[in-house]
């Protein structure tokens, strides 16, 4: 007897209005940007088209097709490894900062190329570089402390040349530093964004991928395989979630009138305390939490600045070109 279709929403309603990501999956469409995606799409228990998610060939295939459909990148990989993003989560916090710009700016969303992000964290796969620049034009600095990271970046950048110009790709030499090394001698950006290392320990993240994969499997999975999940500096860090962030927020106060908006998703709603007493401490002086949602996930967005509201006023007047 055939499984019933269970009923889906149209769309998905904790994902950001403007996210090009609220409705399911349209595979037909994504098969005809990435046919070799066909192998892997098959009926679930729902009796709906899907992937198996803990497969990661299947995963990168999917990342494939949707970077190419949405948002032009006809070329895209990563290496053997490394850490394959869920592209609507990435947009989402994109369009949320997104947000956060342009209650700063009369109601208006800065776009273009002079609005510069820093991507603390960029990654092998540069997505949220790719997703800023498409979506609102934005220029990029994608930081990393790993090499391998910094080449596969530069590799999508060679291979898709509509990002030569929007994206900086510049490797980290010490791990310590978040700002400095990075940020040259009076170097102006207009935010930070930030996927900070989830867990404390290897062991911590290799036991929460076990978990993630035995409940998208539904039953209990003992190894990992080798290319799913992430290197150590993507997935884990001393300290965690926390310490990592709490070190940013400390940095950040050197570069207070470097960049308008800092910012970092949380991922533990108990490093929240933690990380607002950092914030007071560093007298940041605006703080600003946006709730996130993926499915069952729930994660938010921390931005704080230094600007006070004259500051403020002067920064968006001067380099984001709308004036009231």
């Amino acid at each position: 007897m055939s499984q019933k279709k269970k009923e889906h929403p149209k769309e998905k309603a904790k994902i950001h209005p403007r996210n090009k990501h609220r409705e399911r999956y349209n595979f037909n469409l994504l098969i005809q940007d990435c046919p070799e995606l066909a192998d892997f799409v098959k009926l679930n228990i729902h009796n709906d088209e899907s992937i198996d998610f803990a497969n990661p060939e299947a995963v990168k295939l999917l990342n494939k097709a949707l970077l190419k459909h949405y948002y032009g990148v006809q070329n895209w990989d990563i290496p053997v490894d490394y850490l394959c993003p869920p592209i609507p989560g990435r947009a989402d916090y994109i369009h949320h900062i997104a947000d956060l710009l342009c209650v700063n700016n009369y109601g208006k969303i800065p776009t273009g190329p002079q609005i510069k992000c820093l991507d603390i964290g960029v990654g092998a796969n540069c997505v949220y570089p790719i997703i800023g620049n498409k979506e609102y034009g934005w220029s990029f600095i994608g930081a990393d402390i790993d090499p391998v990271s910094i080449d596969s970046v530069n590799t999508i950048i060679e291979n898709n040349s509509f990002l030569k110009d929007f994206i900086d790709p510049r490797l980290q030499m010490n791990p310590k530093d978040i700002f400095t090394g990075i940020l040259k001698e009076d170097e102006i950006i207009d935010l930070s964004i930030c996927n900070p290392p989830f867990h404390s320990s290897k062991a911590e993240a290799e036991a929460g991928t076990l978990r993630k994969l035995s409940n998208l499997n539904q039953k209990v999975v003992k190894k990992i395989n080798l290319n799913f999940g992430g290197q150590n500096g993507e997935l884990w860090c001393e300290g965690g979630e926390e310490r990592f962030v709490r070190n940013m927020v400390r940095q950040s106060r050197q570069y207070r009138n470097s960049c308008f908006w800092f910012s970092t998703l949380i991922s533990k709603q108990a490093n929240l305390s933690s990380i607002y007493e950092a914030l007071e401490k560093a007298e940041a002086f605006d703080v600003k939490t946006l709730p996130m949602g993926q499915g069952n996930k729930t994660s938010r967005i921390v931005a704080w600045t230094f600007l006070d509201k004259e500051q403020q006023k002067e920064w968006k007047n001067s380099r984001w070109g709308i004036q009231k």
